[in-house]
């Protein structure tokens, strides 16, 4: 088993420490070593002038031989769990460009982590995790007695994560608060434009050497309300597309967004549901938004209406979203998330049945649009998710604060 002694590498000032939580005060060992060879070689030097070139050899061989008492600092090893080919190309562009000879070693693996997969981070320092990894109280507690001291989630939920049980096990959790937040509200954009002007079955059709427009109707966005739930970074974004496009935008989030008051104005939730023409969930997911858009909230909705999804996918009851649709009150629904999406997204599935009978009975409808959690998928988001991501792992290594951490409420 590893031991329980974290070696931290090199981080953003150059200068290197290896450091123990049981003997922290043996952190400057390297430097006490090369004082006393200073120290050392003050008294030789003298006698090194009247030698001449043999000197040097004897100088060099001393450097040599207290060089090799120094004490080595172990690279910091990341597990990557959930990784592709993305996640090892921006990881390790990041790694290269902003971390080269700190010691950070990152290997990566296919599968999620769960239960199941604790011990493929034996011997790891650190786990780096995604949005569908499960690590709940035994999964932490597995990968504590495996010697794992940190989780960095490289993205920005972590409603995936036990934070009490993290505490309890002394285990430092950090997210990427936010990343490029226009990339998923442009994601955003675009499926209310795909689903509103169908151009997704009219590519379709014109490959096929069909070019009627019938089915193909759809309205004008100009002058259309448009209710944003949650006004963070994402919502904020969302708001300042819909706001440019001529679309009278409402809000409502728990804490209010100073900016917010110059695309849009707060309305309460009952509100924004009747009167929006579109309505876009932008917040985290918690308790208390948890199914937030339910039979109750569905029928308070414009008849007719557009609901898009980004966000989180529990944010959503589907078995209540699929009655909508068959009454014909939801007029579209366009997600990128789904509440059992860990299931199915980021995998090929096309050669295999799918036997989520909620999800398939959605995918019938046509006026349904799903994509794959790829609201995020820009090289610019990537780019700043990776950045961040070993950023924090810097952070956990070097002992500093980590601005991203995240703690139980």
């Amino acid at each position: 088993m590893p031991s329980a002694r974290i070696r931290r590498a090199r981080c953003g000032s150059g200068s290197s420490s290896v450091t123990s939580q049981s003997h922290s005060d043996r952190r400057n060992w390297p430097i006490q070593h090369l004082l006393w060879s200073i120290q050392d070689m003050a008294g030789l030097s003298s006698r090194l002038r009247q030698r001449g070139c043999m000197g040097v050899f004897i100088l060099g061989g001393v450097l040599v031989y207290w060089a090799s008492r120094l004490p080595k600092v172990t690279p910091m090893k990341t597990a990557v769990f959930s990784a592709r080919p993305y996640d090892r190309r921006f990881l390790d562009e990041a790694n290269a460009r902003d971390h080269a000879g700190q010691g950070f070693e990152l290997a990566y693996f296919d599968a999620a982590l769960d239960a199941t997969t604790t011990g493929l981070a034996q011997g790891f320092d650190a786990v780096c995790v995604f949005v569908n990894d499960r690590l709940d109280a035994p999964v932490l507690r597995a990968l504590h007695g495996l010697g794992v001291r940190a989780i960095l989630l490289r993205c920005a939920g972590f409603n995936n994560v036990d934070l009490v049980a993290a505490a309890d096990l002394g285990l430092l959790v950090a997210r990427v608060p936010a990343y490029s937040p226009e990339a998923v509200a442009e994601h955003a954009l675009a499926l209310v434009m795909t689903l509103n002007r169908q151009t997704h079955r009219a590519y379709n059709r014109v490959r096929e050497g069909n070019f009627m427009l019938d089915g193909l109707l759809g309205r004008t966005l100009h002058g259309k309300t448009v209710g944003i739930v949650g006004t963070g970074k994402i919502g904020l974004a969302t708001a300042r597309l819909f706001n440019g496009m001529g679309c009278t935008v409402l809000g409502n989030d728990p804490y209010p967004s100073p900016e917010f008051s110059a695309v849009g104005h707060y309305v309460a939730l009952e509100e924004l549901l009747a009167r929006s023409d579109i309505v876009s969930l932008h917040c985290p997911l918690t308790p208390q938004t948890h199914h937030l858009i339910n039979e109750e909230s569905l029928g308070l909705m414009k008849p007719g209406a557009m609901l898009v999804n980004t966000s989180r996918g529990a944010l959503v009851n589907t078995d209540a979203v699929v009655r909508a649709l068959k009454s014909r009150h939801l007029g579209h629904l366009a997600i990128d998330v789904y509440e059992q999406e860990s299931a199915l997204f980021f995998q090929d599935l096309s050669g295999e049945i799918i036997d989520d009978d909620l999800f398939q009975r959605l995918m019938t409808f046509p006026n349904v649009l799903v994509t794959g959690h790829q609201g995020f998928f820009t090289v610019e988001a990537l780019q700043e998710i990776c950045s961040i991501t070993l950023r924090n792992l810097c952070d956990f290594a070097s002992g500093a604060e980590c601005q991203n951490r995240v703690v139980a409420a």
